[in-house]
């Protein structure tokens, strides 16, 4: 680098060629004499040009200069980024609609802090993004933010910050840190959720969900505050059922909240998972959570002696019709209709009613606690037997049932149900003999859960004696018959709770009005924004229900007095459309043009954290399908229109039947792991020791108070267990992209990466080899150009020939890894093999090592681009690009420009192999480096010309022994049989 105190050159000299490429070497020297040997100023900014990697590393030290060359890099990407990107002109032309590849990456909430897993997910997806760009996609690779949510609206209220203040500070400070790991990114599509110029697209969504009758109102529990008088997510009730402010603890009470349809989807939700190229085990979580299942309802008339003849019978389902005859009881749901004064035995109300708010209250925070027991009350009602009448069967509420799932109601048969089973020995409830058995071997299990047949006993009546299934059936008909039973399809996925009682969120865009009723936004009122200025305490149930000059409106329809929704939508709203925003994040007249999503749809590769697998993945897909089937995007909006010409047309049609269909979102997924930290902890107390507690230093840590050694793990990280590690650390100690690559290189993405910076250092050993390689290379500049035809081929010598194999296969195994197995590890692990090969060739000045070291470079580009740029701007400033014949470069170039390696099939081919040679079936000595592919008569020969075969294949009198057979496996072995 120019030291200061030789002044720092603003422009280049005139005696300096123009050309950027023309011996760089010879020009430098010429022009700046003492100044610099080995650099020179861009004529198309301030960045020095080295033309020697070496003069990046401090010499003293031999560490590389990253933050200077990192720095470098991102100044000059600022300068060549196009303007135009993809799908900034609509309708695309066939031709540009096939080059599109969409590459996502799950976009973040900002929380003003990268942590390790941030920046495994940012590195994936910016090396695949850069790889399918260098292999001539038009590549698609935006950024966001997921801005909206509680975490937001809690740190406005602790530190008397406004949410949309805290949230932009964070934005950039995450831009920052994103670009510190050297993120490339189409900013220019970049959005917030909590922009109104983004959230009023989420809201003509809702009014679309509105109007298709997707979306409707219901009464339905919440977690309720009682000190601070305010609705609380699951997320902030403790293990105890407490609030995580106040310290109450919280009830349950029913508010009416908003509910989008998507068990409308139930059955296509599950049936196009097959379409995806997903991994299995996220498929198997989507198939589970819909949870379809083939069973019967029953329906059980109340005994009218015991209640009101006004109440409504109890409807349950069941998987298992066989077992009708078990039932011991029926269960009912907390907060289900009969669970009132109206209803319920008045010898029973007053305890029954407090017993089920205690019950209730015990599902704050979600139902997992109320799993772990199985508490329960007995109502005093009976109902009837559906098929035997005269039997009466006891109604009990079960904390385990909920009104939201199914009918709110179960059936018992606790010889048959583990859970059930429980709940009687909880709460003394008889229980009904087995009226199931296995046909094959007796249960000694006082609970037979299988399918087996039917027991004859009086119970079972004419069903005893059949199997379960047919018996199953047959209950149906039987039930069906007197109009009280019926066979159906059930799902475990429950519509989506779209309300949320919080401030920052996209409001929801309904306006109440007393002589109307329920009255949409019209869509020119969009977007109904947050109101301003309102303090948030976190206390007194809506925030947005204190903002009186914002509550109070207008009916649209009869412009009387009206109040607007206060509920704000489920994040999850934001995020299950925002892919599609991206394809057209200007437009100002609708939330995307169709044209332009058309063309994108769906992603073909999405990428994130497999603990998004369900919800946000299941959601995505309910709202894509949606707007795809009522023609916001997809082939069937576009034949509506008639600028979209037919070669347009099809090339949609390939893009939506390519695997992913019926407005699917995501093509493919890739799922990475979690990032663990090295966690301490004092093997006597157990606690987690912070890193200045222990010694590090050696091969056997030291706890430094007691000299004790901690017990050693890889654990998630976490605050508490003080093992989180700070990127922006990491990243200045040993630079960006050497972190990339150890990153990539210590564990399968899909696998937990159990994060340690001691073998880093062979990451920065393997660049500056690399450098060395290039730095070394640049002093033998190939005088001729590379060709590789056959006839070309055949005029190499052996080494050559070799290069050009070893290199192809690293061109297989890196591509294989980038585009088909995400094995990156084994892309990179390729990538040193190829190294230590080239290290070892001899003649740099043949054009075919030119070749494979320029192959090098350009594979390990996507994965450090800062020093695939630098090593590529070397070799370009030395000559040795032109040299090789590569004319097609000049000042301002990036390696990104520039084409992925083509793999030659044919170059995979040894050129030489190891032949083992057998005497009747014994290995008796091996024929070296043979050419492969020799016929069988020349390997033959050689095998008998060996200076081995005259032991073995002559006798002592030197005479040939008798051959009765040749065994011979091409480019492995031959066996000689022969007379003893």
């Amino acid at each position: 680098m120019l030291r200061a105190s030789r002044g720092l050159w603003k422009q280049r000299p005139q005696a300096i060629s123009a050309n950027f490429t023309q011996q760089p070497f010879l020009l430098a020297r010429a022009s700046f004499g003492r100044v610099t040997d080995h650099c020179y100023l861009s004529t198309s900014s301030t960045q020095l040009i080295q033309t020697k990697f070496a003069h990046w590393i401090d010499h003293k030290t031999g560490r590389l200069d990253t933050a200077k060359l990192e720095a470098k890099w991102k100044a000059r990407w600022a300068e060549i980024k196009p303007k135009e990107s993809a799908l900034s002109k609509a309708p695309l032309s066939a031709e540009e609609i096939q080059r599109i590849f969409y590459v996502l990456v799950m976009f973040p909430y900002p929380s003003g802090v990268l942590h390790m897993g941030h920046v495994r997910v940012y590195t994936i997806s910016d090396m695949l993004a850069r790889f399918h760009r260098m292999n001539g996609k038009t590549v698609l690779h935006p950024m966001g933010w997921d801005a909206f949510g509680l975490p937001a609206e809690n740190a406005a209220i602790e530190r008397g910050i406004a949410p949309h203040e805290w949230t932009q500070r964070n934005i950039g400070i995450m831009k920052e840190q994103l670009s510190r790991i050297l993120a490339d990114f189409d900013w220019d599509r970049e959005l917030a959720t909590c922009d109104p110029e983004y959230y009023k697209w989420t809201q003509h969504t809702f009014l679309q969900l509105f109007k298709h009758n997707k979306v409707y109102r219901k009464e339905a529990v919440v977690n309720w505050d009682p000190i601070d008088q305010t609705v609380l997510a699951n997320e902030q009730v403790d293990k105890d059922g407490r609030s995580w402010r106040s310290g109450a603890i919280v009830e349950q009470r029913k508010l009416k909240q908003w509910f989008a349809r998507i068990t409308d989807y139930a059955q296509e939700l599950l049936d196009d998972l097959e379409t995806l190229d997903w991994p299995e085990h996220v498929k198997s979580m989507q198939a589970n959570w819909i949870g379809r299942s083939e069973g019967a309802e029953f329906v059980f008339k109340l005994d009218t002696s015991t209640t009101t003849s006004k109440a409504s019978p109890i409807t349950v389902f069941t998987s298992r019709p066989d077992t009708l005859f078990g039932v011991s009881y029926l269960a009912i749901a907390p907060d289900h209709p009969l669970v009132s004064t109206d209803f319920l035995p008045s010898s029973h109300a007053s305890h029954v009613l407090d017993r089920a708010q205690e019950l209730l209250n015990n599902l704050s925070g979600g139902s997992d606690r109320a799993q772990k027991t199985k508490m329960g009350v007995f109502t005093g009602i009976y109902a009837n037997h559906p098929l035997d009448p005269e039997r009466k069967i006891p109604v009990y509420i079960a904390d385990y049932v909920l009104s939201s799932y199914g009918t709110g109601a179960v059936m018992g048969v606790p010889a048959h149900d583990m859970r059930d089973y429980e709940f009687c020995q909880e709460n003394a409830v008889p229980v009904h003999r087995p009226v199931v058995e296995s046909e094959t071997a007796e249960s000694t299990s006082p609970v037979f859960v299988g399918l087996g047949k039917l027991r004859k006993i009086p119970e079972n009546g004419e069903f005893g004696g059949i199997s379960s299934k047919k018996a199953g059936l047959a209950i149906v008909s039987a039930a069906a018959a007197k109009g009280l039973g019926k066979r159906v399809v059930n799902y475990r996925l429950r519509d989506w709770l779209l309300s949320r009682q919080r401030y920052w969120g996209a409001p929801v865009p309904v306006i109440h009005c007393s002589d109307c009723g329920t009255v949409p936004v019209p869509e020119s009122d969009l977007p109904v924004e947050l109101p301003k200025n309102i303090v948030l305490s976190g206390r007194g149930g809506s925030p947005l229900a204190q903002a009186t000059d914002w509550l109070n409106c207008k009916c649209p329809q009869c412009h009387g007095p009206a109040k607007r929704d206060t509920d704000t939508l489920d994040t999850f709203v934001d995020s299950s459309w925002y892919f599609l925003r991206y394809t057209d994040p200007r437009n100002t007249s609708c939330p995307f043009d169709a044209s332009r999503a058309s063309a994108a749809m769906p992603v073909d590769l999405y990428i994130g954290g497999v603990e998004h697998a369900i919800l946000h993945l299941l959601y995505s897909r309910f709202i894509s399908k949606f707007l795809w089937k009522t023609g916001a995007y997809g082939l069937n909006a576009l034949n509506q229109r008639s600028d979209i010409a037919k070669e347009v047309r099809v090339a949609i049609s390939q893009r939506e039947n390519g695997g992913a269909r019926n407005g699917e979102p995501f093509k493919r997924l890739l799922t990475q792991g979690m990032v663990h930290g090295l966690t301490y902890k004092d093997p006597a107390s157990g606690r987690f020791l912070k890193p200045e507690e222990v010694d590090a230093r050696g091969s056997s840590p030291r706890i430094i108070q007691t000299g004790e050694t901690p017990h050693m793990s890889f654990e998630k990280m976490s605050k508490s267990k003080y093992n989180g590690v700070d990127p922006g650390d990491t990243v200045s100690k040993y630079g960006a992209d050497a972190t990339r690559l150890h990153m990539l290189y210590l564990a399968p993405p899909q696998d937990v990466l159990e994060w340690d910076t001691v073998s880093i250092v062979g990451m920065q050993r393997w660049i500056n080899r690399v450098g060395r390689l290039v730095d070394t290379a640049c002093k033998s500049v190939s005088s001729e150009p590379f060709a590789c035809s056959a006839d070309d081929q055949k005029k190499w010598n052996k080494e050559a020939k070799e290069t050009y194999r070893q290199t192809h296969i690293a061109i297989q195994r890196v591509t294989e890894s980038l585009e088909t197995t995400f094995a990156f590890n084994t892309a990179i692990a390729a990538l040193i093999e190829l190294t230590n090969y080239l290290s070892a060739v001899k003649d740099h000045k043949h054009p075919v090592f030119g070749w494979s070291l320029m192959c090098l470079v350009k594979m390990l580009s996507p994965m450090a681009p800062s020093i695939g740029e630098e090593l590529w701007e070397i070799l370009r400033n030395c000559g040795y690009l032109r040299g090789l014949g590569y004319n097609h470069v000049s000042e301002g170039d990036s390696v990104f420009k520039h084409k992925w390696p083509v793999l030659d099939q044919k170059a995979l081919q040894k050129l030489s192999t190891t032949i083992v040679v057998q005497i009747n079936g014994k290995v008796r000595f091996k024929l070296e480096d043979v050419e492969a592919d020799l016929e069988e008569n020349a390997v033959l020969q050689l095998a008998k010309s060996h200076s081995q075969a005259s032991k073995w294949l002559f006798d002592s009198q030197s005479q040939p022994k008798l051959i009765l057979k040749v065994i011979h496996v091409p480019n492995k072995l031959v066996n000689f049989i022969v007379s003893k």
